[in-house]
């Protein structure tokens, strides 16, 4: 990525979401051969910026809508390009992951038909904190959605993210609604999310969904610790353990079994 674009205008962010301007991303970093963010061998692309501050975050260096690098649609795409024949297969392809991706609508969107242009399976990874209205254009061009579900109650939500999920909801809704093929992903910490209770009204919800593919059980872990002290910010799971294997086959007998039925 060119330094010099740092300044360049970032159409879909700020001041600049109506801008006529060609459209930019404030990017984190870019992966070129992920092999966790959905199927196959993909091209990860992490945004800047994010409106959650996830207790357990593990990259709180993607949080700031202030850092990272501007880079077009066309220069990223065009390094897509290079990468087709190999991430093509085993329904590989593109990823853009954060951060939060839907904090830069235009610039995924663009993205995304370039993509589908070019016959490039796409995933879009986010905690489907979004207005709907905001992205229903956007959804057309996305063959998957990886959706991180913090909490199911509004109360636990806040208290994991500082918001309530009232949103992530009525966006899980309307990926039912359009048949959107879903990743489901929760992470699982001890003390925070592992109350069985609130589990079991997840459980039900997804359960009632007929387009949710999978369901990812991720224990947590304090690897993204450091990253917090560097930054100067507090890091209240100090003191929380990485679950036991035994939580983690609990959680998943009462979560993953359904898409088996």
């Amino acid at each position: 990525m060119n330094s010099k674009l740092n300044n360049q205008k970032v159409k879909g962010v700020g001041p600049y979401l109506h801008d006529s301007s060609p459209v930019y991303g404030q990017i984190h970093s870019i992966e070129t051969c992920g092999m966790v963010d959905g199927p196959g061998i993909r091209y990860v692309i992490f945004m800047q910026g994010c409106p959650l501050r996830c207790l357990y975050c593990h990259n709180p260096d993607a949080l700031s809508f202030t850092g990272g690098k501007a880079i077009s649609v066309d220069e990223v795409v065009k390094d897509i390009s290079k990468y087709k024949s190999y991430i093509s297969g085993d329904k590989g392809g593109v990823t853009i992951s954060g951060g939060e991706p839907l904090a830069q609508i235009d610039f995924v969107r663009e993205v995304f038909e370039r993509c589908e242009e070019m016959g490039i399976h796409t995933t879009l990874d986010t905690s489907g904190f979004v207005d709907v209205e905001r992205v229903k254009d956007l959804l057309e061009y996305v063959n998957l959605v990886l959706l991180d579900i913090k909490s199911i109650t509004p109360k636990q939500h806040i208290k994991v993210t500082g918001f309530s999920n009232e949103k992530i909801i009525k966006f899980a809704n309307y990926l039912k609604k359009i048949k959107k093929p879903i990743w489901i992903r929760f992470v699982l910490v001890p003390g925070l999310t592992d109350d069985l209770d609130e589990i079991k009204k997840m459980e039900e919800f997804l359960s009632a969904m007929d387009n949710v593919e999978k369901i990812e059980v991720l224990p947590f872990h304090k690897m993204g610790e450091f990253k917090w002290k560097e930054l100067g910010y507090e890091y209240k799971l100090k003191d929380t353990p990485t679950p036991t294997k035994e939580l983690v086959e609990k959680v998943k007998s009462i979560l993953v079994p359904p898409l088996s039925h």
